[in-house]
């Protein structure tokens, strides 16, 4: 079970300050099997930017499929920029993750304006994986909404801290965010917010769970 450390304080009073390792060490002393803090997209530093897709030219004299993309960046970041990628999963208009010259990507990998299968790719349309977010690599990031321009980091929560916990058979309430934050909230003796609580108009029950009179 992976519990972002923004997500928790969402339901648990943390004091300021409380560092992911700090909440790791109080959820062992309760019981719980942190195996590590990680930092999501920690190893990304310089500028990851929203882009729209405003036009897509298929390259079709290379031995792969390879697309020449016109991605607007917003006008802080050089407008339109040509980009050339590989990935097909996504479309004219979609929004997507862009990573700017300057940018280094986990692996020491540091982006440049280069020129590539005939043109010059000035940036670089984002995966999960490529971004240290997740392992999935299957194609790029596609997001559903997101000002261009804006800063990318910040919209898929990059740099917060992720707690790794083994659920053992007798925690199965830790496979959820409610039970580990109402855990949080019993070691530091905080409230705890039961998100039920913030549903405003609950469903009748139906005929068939009805309890019995």
């Amino acid at each position: 079970m992976r519990a972002p450390l923004s997500w928790v304080r969402e339901w648990a009073d943390l004091p300021a300050g409380i560092t992911g390792q700090q909440l790791a060490d109080a959820l062992i002393r309760a019981g719980l099997e942190v195996e590590a803090v990680e930092v999501m997209g920690g190893k990304v530093s310089g500028p990851v930017v929203v882009g729209r897709v405003r036009a897509i030219e298929e390259l079709t004299e290379f031995k792969k499929p390879i697309r020449w993309c016109q991605v607007d960046v917003g006008p802080e970041h050089g407008g339109v920029r040509g980009i050339i990628c590989g990935a097909r999963n996504f479309a004219q208009n979609d929004i997507v993750v862009i990573a700017l010259p300057g940018t280094t990507l986990p692996g020491g990998f540091t982006i440049t304006a280069r020129e590539t299968y005939g043109h010059v790719s000035d940036g670089m349309i984002c995966s999960e994986r490529e971004l240290g977010i997740s392992d999935e690599h299957a194609g790029i990031l596609v997001l559903p909404d997101g000002e261009i321009g804006s800063d990318a980091k910040a919209y898929l929560g990059m740099g917060d801290e992720v707690l790794d916990i083994a659920v053992t058979p007798d925690r199965g309430y830790a496979l959820s965010m409610r039970g580990i934050a109402r855990e949080v909230a019993i070691a530091y003796g905080v409230p705890f917010h039961d998100p039920v609580d913030s549903i405003a108009d609950l469903p009748a029950p139906s005929a068939a769970h009805a309890p019995a009179e």
